[in-house]
């Protein structure tokens, strides 16, 4: 069936991350206020990465290395599962969960390609590179954005204030800030609506 080892393993990944169709978050798509899956997320949020670059506080960041960020670093979640980012006790550990989910994610693929994703993950979730620092801005920015226009459905489902939400988007400035006053004037006009409660 298959030509090389090396091409199977590519396609047992391809395979396996299938399953971050089957991961449900908290944000719903605007339309029809469906919970959104994260092959859904990723997709966005490589889509903001290629419309909003221009924003990026660093004019030369690589758009191809910050997509590729965006695209894989929520596959560790087919193990670990989504943790809402409000949820405190939720995140108890999530770093040691999600750090094993990637290296068994990751070592399905060749050893360069695993390498070079396991780079990529580090990379994000440190935060320090500008690439990884406008991918973590609009993997905050996304959902805010569903939030608002789906009148803040899972802000109020599970009772969020303004300030938890500023607690958790204020380093959208570190990867752009302009993107980061975009993101305050919607919070604004969430409290206004009355899709946050303003505490």
């Amino acid at each position: 069936m298959f030509t090389s080892e090396r091409l199977r393993q590519q396609i047992h990944f391809l395979r396996e991350i299938d399953n971050l169709k089957q991961i449900l978050r908290q944000t719903v798509l605007i339309k029809d206020q469906r919970q959104e899956n994260d092959a859904e997320h990723s997709w966005h949020l490589a889509m903001l990465v290629m419309v909003l670059s221009e924003y990026a506080n660093e004019s030369t960041i690589d758009i191809f290395r910050t997509i590729k960020m965006v695209l894989i670093h929520d596959l560790v979640e087919i193990d670990a599962g989504d943790t809402f980012c409000y949820d405190e006790q939720g995140r108890v550990g999530k770093v040691e969960r999600e750090r094993k989910a990637a290296h068994r994610l990751f070592s399905i693929l060749p050893s360069e390609m695993m390498q070079e994703y396991i780079d990529l993950w580090e990379e994000f979730e440190a935060m320090e590179t500008p690439e990884a620092q406008f991918a973590a801005a609009v993997d905050r920015l996304q959902p805010l954005l569903l939030n608002l226009y789906s009148e803040g459905y899972a802000w109020k489902k599970h009772g969020i204030k303004k300030s938890q939400v500023i607690e958790r988007n204020y380093h959208i400035a570190e990867g752009s800030k302009i993107l980061w006053e975009l993101a305050k004037n919607l919070i604004d006009e969430a409290v206004s609506r009355g899709y946050l409660i303003d505490a």
